[in-house]
Protein backbone atom coordinates (compact mmCIF):
# COMPACT_ATOMS: atom_id res chain seq x y z
CA UNK A 1 0.00 0.00 0.00
CA UNK A 2 2.86 2.39 0.83
CA UNK A 3 4.37 1.97 -2.64
CA UNK A 4 1.00 2.42 -4.39
CA UNK A 5 -0.22 5.47 -2.47
CA UNK A 6 2.21 6.56 0.27
CA UNK A 7 0.38 9.78 1.13
CA UNK A 8 -2.90 7.96 1.79
CA UNK A 9 -1.12 5.23 3.71
CA UNK A 10 0.56 7.76 6.00
CA UNK A 11 -2.73 9.56 6.59
CA UNK A 12 -4.56 6.37 7.50
CA UNK A 13 -1.81 4.43 9.30
CA UNK A 14 -1.71 4.30 13.06
CA UNK A 15 1.32 5.16 15.19
CA UNK A 16 2.22 1.51 15.63
CA UNK A 17 2.24 0.90 11.88
CA UNK A 18 4.39 3.97 11.22
CA UNK A 19 6.82 3.05 14.02
CA UNK A 20 7.08 -0.46 12.59
CA UNK A 21 7.86 0.88 9.13
CA UNK A 22 10.50 3.29 10.44
CA UNK A 23 12.11 0.44 12.38
CA UNK A 24 12.54 -1.53 9.16
CA UNK A 25 14.41 1.25 7.33
CA UNK A 26 18.18 1.19 7.10
CA UNK A 27 20.38 4.26 7.64
CA UNK A 28 20.34 5.31 3.97
CA UNK A 29 16.56 4.95 3.75
CA UNK A 30 16.11 7.03 6.89
CA UNK A 31 18.28 9.73 5.35
CA UNK A 32 16.18 9.73 2.19
CA UNK A 33 12.84 9.67 4.02
CA UNK A 34 12.37 13.48 4.41
CA UNK A 35 13.04 13.92 0.66
CA UNK A 36 10.57 11.27 -0.47
CA UNK A 37 8.22 13.19 -2.81
CA UNK A 38 5.58 10.48 -2.65
CA UNK A 39 4.83 11.48 0.95
CA UNK A 40 4.28 15.14 0.06
CA UNK A 41 2.75 15.19 -3.41
CA UNK A 42 -0.97 15.50 -3.95
CA UNK A 43 -2.56 13.28 -6.58
CA UNK A 44 -2.62 16.18 -9.05
CA UNK A 45 1.15 16.61 -8.68
CA UNK A 46 2.14 13.17 -9.92
CA UNK A 47 2.30 12.25 -13.63
CA UNK A 48 -1.06 11.07 -14.98
CA UNK A 49 -1.41 7.51 -16.24
CA UNK A 50 -1.50 6.73 -19.93
CA UNK A 51 0.71 6.94 -22.98
CA UNK A 52 0.79 10.75 -23.18
CA UNK A 53 3.51 12.71 -24.90
CA UNK A 54 2.61 16.10 -23.37
CA UNK A 55 1.44 16.70 -19.82
CA UNK A 56 -0.22 20.11 -19.44
CA UNK A 57 -0.47 21.15 -15.79
CA UNK A 58 -2.72 24.22 -15.71
CA UNK A 59 -3.41 25.59 -12.24
CA UNK A 60 -3.70 28.72 -10.13
CA UNK A 61 -0.82 30.58 -8.53
CA UNK A 62 0.64 28.86 -5.49
CA UNK A 63 -0.69 25.44 -6.53
CA UNK A 64 2.83 23.98 -6.56
CA UNK A 65 3.44 23.85 -10.31
CA UNK A 66 7.15 24.68 -10.02
CA UNK A 67 7.71 22.04 -7.34
CA UNK A 68 5.86 19.50 -9.48
CA UNK A 69 8.03 20.31 -12.48
CA UNK A 70 11.25 20.14 -10.45
CA UNK A 71 10.33 16.79 -8.93
CA UNK A 72 9.35 15.34 -12.31
CA UNK A 73 12.63 16.44 -13.89
CA UNK A 74 14.61 15.09 -10.92
CA UNK A 75 12.89 11.71 -11.18
CA UNK A 76 13.57 11.53 -14.92
CA UNK A 77 17.24 12.47 -14.50
CA UNK A 78 17.92 10.08 -11.61
CA UNK A 79 16.26 7.18 -13.42
CA UNK A 80 18.11 7.65 -16.72
CA UNK A 81 21.81 8.61 -16.98
CA UNK A 82 21.29 9.26 -20.70
CA UNK A 83 18.47 11.76 -20.12
CA UNK A 84 18.89 15.06 -21.95
CA UNK A 85 16.29 17.51 -20.66
CA UNK A 86 15.31 20.92 -21.99
CA UNK A 87 14.27 23.53 -19.40
CA UNK A 88 12.38 26.29 -21.20
CA UNK A 89 11.06 29.50 -19.64
CA UNK A 90 9.90 32.86 -20.96
CA UNK A 91 13.51 34.05 -20.67
CA UNK A 92 16.83 32.76 -19.35
CA UNK A 93 16.57 34.88 -16.20
CA UNK A 94 13.34 33.16 -15.16
CA UNK A 95 14.71 29.74 -16.12
CA UNK A 96 17.54 30.24 -13.67
CA UNK A 97 15.78 32.14 -10.88
CA UNK A 98 12.61 30.01 -10.81
CA UNK A 99 13.27 26.61 -12.37
CA UNK A 100 16.82 26.16 -11.04
CA UNK A 101 17.52 28.35 -8.01
CA UNK A 102 14.00 29.17 -6.83
CA UNK A 103 12.76 27.91 -3.48
CA UNK A 104 10.79 25.21 -5.33
CA UNK A 105 13.36 24.77 -8.09
CA UNK A 106 15.62 21.88 -8.95
CA UNK A 107 18.43 22.75 -6.55
CA UNK A 108 16.10 22.99 -3.56
CA UNK A 109 13.78 20.09 -4.37
CA UNK A 110 16.56 17.50 -4.44
CA UNK A 111 18.48 15.95 -1.56
CA UNK A 112 21.95 17.53 -1.27
CA UNK A 113 23.76 14.27 -2.00
CA UNK A 114 21.75 13.82 -5.23
CA UNK A 115 21.74 17.46 -6.26
CA UNK A 116 22.97 18.29 -9.79
CA UNK A 117 25.86 20.65 -10.44
CA UNK A 118 24.76 23.92 -12.01
CA UNK A 119 27.14 25.42 -14.58
CA UNK A 120 25.71 28.92 -15.25
CA UNK A 121 28.14 29.80 -18.03
CA UNK A 122 27.03 26.72 -19.98
CA UNK A 123 23.36 27.01 -18.91
CA UNK A 124 23.63 23.38 -17.88
CA UNK A 125 22.77 21.06 -14.99
CA UNK A 126 24.66 17.77 -14.61
CA UNK A 127 23.46 15.05 -12.23
CA UNK A 128 25.88 12.70 -10.47
CA UNK A 129 24.84 9.85 -12.80
CA UNK A 130 25.55 11.89 -15.95
CA UNK A 131 22.03 13.05 -16.86
CA UNK A 132 21.95 16.63 -18.13
CA UNK A 133 19.53 19.53 -18.51
CA UNK A 134 20.00 22.69 -20.58
CA UNK A 135 18.28 26.06 -20.14
CA UNK A 136 16.50 27.79 -23.03
CA UNK A 137 14.57 31.01 -23.56
CA UNK A 138 11.24 30.77 -25.38
CA UNK A 139 11.92 34.29 -26.63
CA UNK A 140 14.67 32.78 -28.81
CA UNK A 141 12.90 30.01 -30.75
CA UNK A 142 15.91 29.42 -33.00
CA UNK A 143 17.98 28.30 -30.00
CA UNK A 144 15.74 25.22 -29.89
CA UNK A 145 16.33 24.42 -33.54
CA UNK A 146 18.90 21.65 -33.71
CA UNK A 147 19.39 20.43 -30.10
CA UNK A 148 17.93 17.00 -29.31
CA UNK A 149 16.28 16.03 -26.04
CA UNK A 150 14.62 13.10 -24.36
CA UNK A 151 12.43 15.19 -22.06
CA UNK A 152 11.46 18.82 -21.49
CA UNK A 153 9.92 20.99 -18.80
CA UNK A 154 8.33 24.20 -20.11
CA UNK A 155 7.38 26.67 -17.41
CA UNK A 156 4.58 29.28 -17.60
CA UNK A 157 3.93 28.77 -21.30
CA UNK A 158 1.08 31.29 -21.20
CA UNK A 159 3.70 33.97 -20.42
CA UNK A 160 5.89 33.17 -23.39
CA UNK A 161 6.28 36.08 -25.79
CA UNK A 162 3.84 35.49 -28.63
CA UNK A 163 4.85 38.43 -30.82
CA UNK A 164 5.16 37.10 -34.40
CA UNK A 165 3.94 33.71 -33.10
CA UNK A 166 7.24 33.35 -31.22
CA UNK A 167 5.75 31.14 -28.47
CA UNK A 168 4.36 28.56 -30.87
CA UNK A 169 7.59 28.62 -32.88
CA UNK A 170 9.60 27.83 -29.73
CA UNK A 171 7.20 25.00 -28.89
CA UNK A 172 7.35 23.55 -32.41
CA UNK A 173 11.16 23.64 -32.49
CA UNK A 174 11.26 21.92 -29.10
CA UNK A 175 8.93 19.12 -30.22
CA UNK A 176 10.92 18.54 -33.40
CA UNK A 177 14.02 17.97 -31.29
CA UNK A 178 12.30 15.69 -28.79
CA UNK A 179 13.65 12.51 -30.35
CA UNK A 180 16.09 10.93 -27.90
CA UNK A 181 15.32 7.84 -25.88
CA UNK A 182 12.44 5.43 -26.17
CA UNK A 183 9.71 7.56 -24.61
CA UNK A 184 10.20 11.33 -25.13
CA UNK A 185 7.87 13.42 -22.99
CA UNK A 186 7.31 17.06 -22.07
CA UNK A 187 5.69 18.71 -19.06
CA UNK A 188 4.17 22.19 -19.56
CA UNK A 189 3.24 24.06 -16.37
CA UNK A 190 1.26 27.28 -16.50
CA UNK A 191 -1.30 29.58 -14.99
CA UNK A 192 -4.10 29.59 -17.59
CA UNK A 193 -4.48 32.39 -20.06
CA UNK A 194 -6.32 32.26 -23.37
CA UNK A 195 -3.24 32.42 -25.58
CA UNK A 196 -2.85 30.46 -28.82
CA UNK A 197 -0.37 27.91 -27.47
CA UNK A 198 -2.53 26.97 -24.48
CA UNK A 199 -5.60 26.71 -26.70
CA UNK A 200 -3.71 24.48 -29.09
CA UNK A 201 -2.61 22.08 -26.34
CA UNK A 202 -6.14 21.84 -24.97
CA UNK A 203 -7.43 21.03 -28.45
CA UNK A 204 -4.77 18.33 -28.82
CA UNK A 205 -5.87 16.78 -25.53
CA UNK A 206 -8.87 15.34 -27.34
CA UNK A 207 -6.56 13.06 -29.33
CA UNK A 208 -5.09 11.48 -26.21
CA UNK A 209 -1.57 12.68 -27.00
CA UNK A 210 -1.85 15.40 -24.35
CA UNK A 211 -2.88 14.79 -20.74
CA UNK A 212 -4.32 17.75 -18.81
CA UNK A 213 -4.24 18.28 -15.04
CA UNK A 214 -6.07 21.23 -13.49
CA UNK A 215 -5.84 22.71 -10.02
CA UNK A 216 -6.41 25.77 -7.87
CA UNK A 217 -4.42 27.87 -5.44
CA UNK A 218 -6.60 26.55 -2.65
CA UNK A 219 -5.56 22.94 -3.33
CA UNK A 220 -2.27 23.88 -1.68
CA UNK A 221 -3.80 25.84 1.21
CA UNK A 222 -2.07 23.64 3.81
CA UNK A 223 1.31 24.89 2.58
CA UNK A 224 0.37 28.56 2.15
CA UNK A 225 0.04 31.26 4.84
CA UNK A 226 -3.55 31.37 6.07
CA UNK A 227 -3.58 35.16 5.81
CA UNK A 228 -2.56 34.94 2.16
CA UNK A 229 -5.37 32.53 1.37
CA UNK A 230 -7.89 34.71 3.21
CA UNK A 231 -6.64 37.85 1.44
CA UNK A 232 -6.91 36.21 -1.97
CA UNK A 233 -10.47 35.06 -1.30
CA UNK A 234 -11.43 38.50 -0.02
CA UNK A 235 -9.78 40.49 -2.81
CA UNK A 236 -10.31 38.27 -5.84
CA UNK A 237 -12.89 35.61 -4.94
CA UNK A 238 -15.46 35.34 -7.72
CA UNK A 239 -13.75 37.93 -9.91
CA UNK A 240 -12.61 37.15 -13.41
CA UNK A 241 -8.98 37.68 -12.40
CA UNK A 242 -9.45 35.38 -9.42
CA UNK A 243 -11.08 32.69 -11.53
CA UNK A 244 -8.05 32.73 -13.81
CA UNK A 245 -5.13 33.31 -11.45
CA UNK A 246 -6.42 31.43 -8.38
CA UNK A 247 -9.04 28.94 -9.58
CA UNK A 248 -6.99 28.01 -12.63
CA UNK A 249 -9.92 28.56 -14.97
CA UNK A 250 -9.29 29.36 -18.61
CA UNK A 251 -11.43 32.42 -19.37
CA UNK A 252 -12.84 32.06 -22.86
CA UNK A 253 -13.60 34.92 -25.22
CA UNK A 254 -17.13 36.31 -25.34
CA UNK A 255 -18.71 35.77 -28.77
CA UNK A 256 -18.76 39.05 -30.66
CA UNK A 257 -16.66 41.04 -28.17
CA UNK A 258 -14.80 44.05 -29.55
CA UNK A 259 -11.50 42.59 -28.31
CA UNK A 260 -10.48 38.93 -28.14
CA UNK A 261 -7.53 37.55 -26.24
CA UNK A 262 -6.05 36.24 -29.46
CA UNK A 263 -6.21 39.77 -30.90
CA UNK A 264 -4.43 41.21 -27.87
CA UNK A 265 -1.76 38.50 -28.03
CA UNK A 266 -1.11 39.38 -31.67
CA UNK A 267 -0.60 42.97 -30.55
CA UNK A 268 1.78 42.20 -27.69
CA UNK A 269 5.47 43.03 -27.63
CA UNK A 270 8.11 42.73 -24.95
CA UNK A 271 9.19 46.38 -24.86
CA UNK A 272 8.42 49.70 -26.45
CA UNK A 273 10.70 51.58 -28.87
CA UNK A 274 11.49 55.28 -28.24
CA UNK A 275 8.31 57.37 -28.18
CA UNK A 276 7.57 60.91 -29.28
CA UNK A 277 4.34 61.46 -27.31
CA UNK A 278 2.97 59.99 -24.09
CA UNK A 279 -0.58 60.45 -22.83
CA UNK A 280 -2.22 59.44 -19.56
CA UNK A 281 -5.92 58.62 -19.81
CA UNK A 282 -8.10 58.97 -16.70
CA UNK A 283 -11.62 57.70 -16.06
CA UNK A 284 -12.50 59.20 -12.65
CA UNK A 285 -14.79 57.25 -10.30
CA UNK A 286 -18.17 58.58 -9.32
CA UNK A 287 -17.39 58.02 -5.63
CA UNK A 288 -14.60 56.77 -3.38
CA UNK A 289 -16.59 53.65 -2.50
CA UNK A 290 -17.56 52.88 -6.08
CA UNK A 291 -15.63 51.89 -9.17
CA UNK A 292 -11.91 52.10 -9.77
CA UNK A 293 -10.22 55.18 -11.14
CA UNK A 294 -8.89 54.08 -14.50
CA UNK A 295 -5.37 55.45 -15.11
CA UNK A 296 -3.64 54.11 -18.23
CA UNK A 297 -0.44 55.35 -19.90
CA UNK A 298 -0.07 55.14 -23.69
CA UNK A 299 2.46 56.47 -26.15
CA UNK A 300 3.28 56.76 -29.83
CA UNK A 301 6.55 56.78 -31.74
CA UNK A 302 7.96 57.56 -35.15
CA UNK A 303 6.38 54.40 -36.58
CA UNK A 304 2.92 55.88 -35.77
CA UNK A 305 1.97 52.79 -33.79
CA UNK A 306 0.50 53.42 -30.33
CA UNK A 307 1.69 51.48 -27.29
CA UNK A 308 -0.09 50.73 -24.03
CA UNK A 309 2.69 51.24 -21.48
CA UNK A 310 1.22 50.98 -17.99
CA UNK A 311 -1.96 50.45 -16.01
CA UNK A 312 -1.72 52.63 -12.90
CA UNK A 313 -5.42 52.37 -11.99
CA UNK A 314 -6.38 52.59 -8.34
CA UNK A 315 -9.43 51.19 -6.54
CA UNK A 316 -11.62 52.59 -3.75
CA UNK A 317 -9.55 55.74 -3.49
CA UNK A 318 -10.46 59.21 -2.32
CA UNK A 319 -10.26 62.03 -4.91
CA UNK A 320 -6.96 63.11 -3.42
CA UNK A 321 -5.47 59.61 -3.72
CA UNK A 322 -6.52 58.92 -7.30
CA UNK A 323 -5.49 62.43 -8.38
CA UNK A 324 -2.06 61.88 -6.83
CA UNK A 325 -1.79 58.47 -8.54
CA UNK A 326 -2.59 60.09 -11.89
CA UNK A 327 -0.07 62.88 -11.34
CA UNK A 328 2.58 60.35 -10.29
CA UNK A 329 1.98 58.32 -13.46
CA UNK A 330 2.24 61.44 -15.62
CA UNK A 331 5.48 62.47 -13.91
CA UNK A 332 7.00 58.95 -14.05
CA UNK A 333 6.36 58.69 -17.77
CA UNK A 334 7.04 62.37 -18.60
CA UNK A 335 3.61 62.63 -20.18
CA UNK A 336 2.93 65.62 -22.40
CA UNK A 337 -0.86 65.28 -21.99
CA UNK A 338 -3.29 64.03 -19.36
CA UNK A 339 -6.81 63.41 -20.66
CA UNK A 340 -9.55 63.09 -18.06
CA UNK A 341 -13.26 62.49 -18.54
CA UNK A 342 -15.24 65.30 -16.93
CA UNK A 343 -18.85 64.21 -17.43
CA UNK A 344 -19.38 63.71 -13.71
CA UNK A 345 -18.29 66.79 -11.79
CA UNK A 346 -15.93 68.34 -14.29
CA UNK A 347 -14.99 71.21 -11.99
CA UNK A 348 -14.24 68.79 -9.16
CA UNK A 349 -12.12 66.59 -11.44
CA UNK A 350 -10.05 69.53 -12.55
CA UNK A 351 -9.74 70.87 -9.01
CA UNK A 352 -8.42 67.66 -7.48
CA UNK A 353 -6.02 67.07 -10.37
CA UNK A 354 -4.71 70.64 -10.14
CA UNK A 355 -4.34 70.22 -6.40
CA UNK A 356 -2.20 67.13 -7.00
CA UNK A 357 -0.03 69.00 -9.50
CA UNK A 358 -0.53 72.57 -10.63
CA UNK A 359 1.54 72.01 -13.75
CA UNK A 360 -0.26 68.88 -14.89
CA UNK A 361 -0.75 69.17 -18.71
CA UNK A 362 -4.47 68.51 -18.34
CA UNK A 363 -7.24 68.41 -20.91
CA UNK A 364 -10.78 67.63 -19.83
CA UNK A 365 -12.97 65.73 -22.27
CA UNK A 366 -16.73 65.33 -22.26
CA UNK A 367 -18.19 62.06 -23.45
CA UNK A 368 -21.11 62.35 -25.85
CA UNK A 369 -21.29 58.57 -26.32
CA UNK A 370 -21.17 55.59 -23.99
CA UNK A 371 -17.97 53.74 -23.08
CA UNK A 372 -18.52 50.92 -25.59
CA UNK A 373 -19.36 53.25 -28.44
CA UNK A 374 -16.16 55.20 -27.76
CA UNK A 375 -14.21 51.94 -27.75
CA UNK A 376 -15.33 50.69 -31.18
CA UNK A 377 -12.98 52.86 -33.33
CA UNK A 378 -10.11 52.05 -30.96
CA UNK A 379 -10.80 48.31 -31.35
CA UNK A 380 -10.55 48.86 -35.10
CA UNK A 381 -7.05 50.28 -34.56
CA UNK A 382 -6.05 47.03 -32.85
CA UNK A 383 -7.46 45.03 -35.77
CA UNK A 384 -5.40 47.17 -38.15
CA UNK A 385 -2.21 46.47 -36.18
CA UNK A 386 -1.80 50.09 -35.09
CA UNK A 387 -1.75 49.43 -31.32
CA UNK A 388 0.65 47.31 -29.27
CA UNK A 389 0.70 46.25 -25.62
CA UNK A 390 4.25 46.69 -24.29
CA UNK A 391 3.84 44.08 -21.56
CA UNK A 392 0.91 42.30 -19.93
CA UNK A 393 -1.99 44.09 -18.25
CA UNK A 394 -4.33 41.36 -17.01
CA UNK A 395 -7.10 43.50 -15.50
CA UNK A 396 -7.14 46.02 -18.31
CA UNK A 397 -7.23 43.24 -20.91
CA UNK A 398 -10.06 41.46 -19.10
CA UNK A 399 -12.11 44.65 -19.29
CA UNK A 400 -11.33 45.19 -22.98
CA UNK A 401 -12.49 41.64 -23.70
CA UNK A 402 -15.78 42.35 -21.91
CA UNK A 403 -16.84 45.23 -24.19
CA UNK A 404 -19.62 44.16 -26.54
CA UNK A 405 -21.03 45.87 -29.64
CA UNK A 406 -24.27 47.70 -29.02
CA UNK A 407 -23.29 49.21 -25.68
CA UNK A 408 -23.20 46.29 -23.22
CA UNK A 409 -20.34 45.35 -20.91
CA UNK A 410 -19.91 41.73 -19.77
CA UNK A 411 -16.45 41.85 -18.20
CA UNK A 412 -15.29 41.88 -14.57
CA UNK A 413 -16.58 44.57 -12.22
CA UNK A 414 -19.46 46.95 -12.69
CA UNK A 415 -17.76 49.23 -15.17
CA UNK A 416 -14.78 49.05 -17.58
CA UNK A 417 -12.90 51.93 -15.95
CA UNK A 418 -9.43 50.77 -16.98
CA UNK A 419 -10.61 50.09 -20.52
CA UNK A 420 -12.24 53.53 -20.74
CA UNK A 421 -9.06 55.25 -19.56
CA UNK A 422 -7.12 53.32 -22.20
CA UNK A 423 -9.63 54.35 -24.87
CA UNK A 424 -9.32 58.03 -23.88
CA UNK A 425 -5.53 57.89 -24.13
CA UNK A 426 -5.48 56.04 -27.46
CA UNK A 427 -8.16 58.35 -28.88
CA UNK A 428 -6.02 61.35 -27.99
CA UNK A 429 -2.97 59.79 -29.64
CA UNK A 430 -4.54 58.23 -32.72
CA UNK A 431 -7.93 59.81 -33.35
CA UNK A 432 -7.82 63.20 -31.69
CA UNK A 433 -5.97 66.41 -32.25
CA UNK A 434 -2.24 65.88 -32.66
CA UNK A 435 -0.74 68.13 -30.05
CA UNK A 436 2.90 69.09 -29.92
CA UNK A 437 5.00 67.33 -27.29
CA UNK A 438 5.64 69.38 -24.14
CA UNK A 439 8.06 69.01 -21.27
CA UNK A 440 6.72 69.76 -17.82
CA UNK A 441 8.18 69.76 -14.34
CA UNK A 442 6.69 69.67 -10.90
Amino acid sequence: MLEDDPLTWMAEAGKAEIDALMGELNANELREWPWYWGLQARGSQVPPPGDWRVWLLMAGRGFGKTRTGAQWVSAVAEADPDARIALVAANLGEARSIMIEGESGLLCATAPWRRPDFEPSLRRLVWPNGAQALLYSAAEPESLRGPQHSHAWCDEIAKWDNASARAESAWDNLLMGLRLGRDPRVLATTTPRAVPLVGRLLAEARSGDTAVTRGTTYDNADNLPARFVQAMRRSFGGSQLGRQELDGELIADLPGALWTRALIERCREAASPPLTRIVVGIDPPASAEGDACGIVVCGIGEDRIARVLADASIERASPERWARAAADAARAWSADRVVAEANQGGAMVEAVLRAASERLPLRLVHASRGKVARAEPVAALYEAGRVRHAGQFARLEDELCGLMPGGSYQGPGRSPDRADACVWALTELMLGRAGEPKVWFD
